[in-house]
């Protein structure tokens, strides 16, 4: 009986605890819109990625590849997020950034995975980023923004 009752104080505590990413991410935003009408503007693997906060395969983004000068912008908003300026190739299979636009992007802390990790959000919509971590290049920040390219829209320089 000892068993069956640490097994449900157990059970209680995983099922009804809520990510820290969601106790501490900012409830309300500049642009804010129902569900439907994300669902209606959003792409599906936008609205994924943005709005349920999923992760895009390693190595499916068109957007790993850009190399042109221009600006990342938030695939729900177009608030501009990243510069091409501070890209880089983090072998990781996702769009890649030492520094964000300040002000731009929002933080939390989300613990989904059973470790810590920093995630990132548009701070204009809210929408889901990616997160970063203390591994980008030393010569610059040492920080690595791993960024879904599904929740970004590049806009060329020469726009």
């Amino acid at each position: 009986m000892k068993k069956v009752f640490i097994l449900m104080a157990f059970a209680a505590l995983f099922t009804s605890c809520k990510g820290s990413a969601q106790e501490t991410k900012k409830e309300t935003f500049e642009v804010t819109k129902t569900d439907a009408e994300w669902k209606a503007q959003l792409t599906q693997e936008q609205y994924y990625v943005l709005r349920q906060a999923g992760t895009e395969r390693p190595g499916s983004s068109p957007l790993n590849y850009i190399k042109e000068a221009g600006t990342f912008h938030c695939a729900g908003c177009d608030t501009p997020l990243f510069k091409t300026a501070h890209k880089f190739d983090s072998g990781t299979g996702w769009p890649s950034f030492d520094r964000g636009i300040e002000g731009n992007i929002a933080y939390s802390t989300d613990r989904n995975l059973g470790y810590t990790r920093t995630e990132e959000h548009c701070a204009t919509c809210g929408g889901h980023l990616g997160h970063v971590f203390n591994d980008g290049p030393k010569a610059t920040t040492g920080k690595r923004h791993c960024i879904n390219g599904d929740a970004l829209v590049f806009v060329p320089s020469s726009k």
